[in-house]
């Protein structure tokens, strides 16, 4: 009889046992921050957004700019 494939969420127990401490710590953090600091992350986390979402566009217009012309 061949091996009986794992189950889908077989791992996400684990999963989350082992990212559960690390949230915990960082909401535990994010909560120690002044007003003032939790500003300054948030407005460097939307520069990171803005700038990924740039490159993005640039690169799906090089891909679409570099299609075959159709015969």
């Amino acid at each position: 009889m061949p091996p009986v494939p794992p189950r889908r969420g077989a791992g996400l127990g684990r999963g989350a046992r082992r990212l559960a401490p690390l949230a915990l710590e960082a909401w535990r953090r994010w909560q120690a921050l002044s007003p003032e600091e939790k500003a300054r992350y948030l407005a460097m986390a939307r520069r990171y957004a803005d700038r990924g979402r740039t490159v993005g566009r640039g690169a799906v217009g090089r891909v679409r700019d570099r299609r075959r012309p159709p015969r």
